[in-house]
């Protein structure tokens, strides 16, 4: 089920928390790449346009979600996340890449093409 956290969160993006990260995650027969953000980040902010646009340009071949590590702690916490942005690239529900910090769309692509 996607869901938008607010009129800025597009459409292909869907938003994790705590309780829907192990269903949604779990669920996918898709690799699923989480940005895992905060709204006081600045570099969060940065690299949100490239996992959006991401997001549309690989719809339908993998997935896309965004977690608040401010609103939901315990995901966060089990992967050992001490600094944002963090994007993990999960494959079978299980974490196959890892990136941090504000990184250029292209880093994004190659972990999102070795994944396909």
């Amino acid at each position: 089920m996607k869901k938008k956290e607010n009129s800025e969160t597009p459409e292909e993006m869907i938003v994790l928390s705590d309780d829907t990260f192990d269903a949604e995650i779990g669920n996918s027969d898709l690799p699923f790449l989480v940005d895992f953000w905060a709204p006081w980040c600045a570099p969060c902010h940065i690299v949100s346009p490239a996992v959006e646009e991401l997001a549309r340009d690989y719809e339908g071949r993998i997935k896309v979600g965004k977690m608040n590590v401010d609103e939901n702690p315990l995901i966060p916490g089990r992967f050992g996340i001490r600094s944002i942005p963090t994007l993990l690239l999960f494959k079978d529900g299980q974490v196959a890449d890892k990136v941090i910090g504000a990184v250029p769309k292209e880093t994004l692509e190659d972990l999102i093409k070795r994944a396909l």
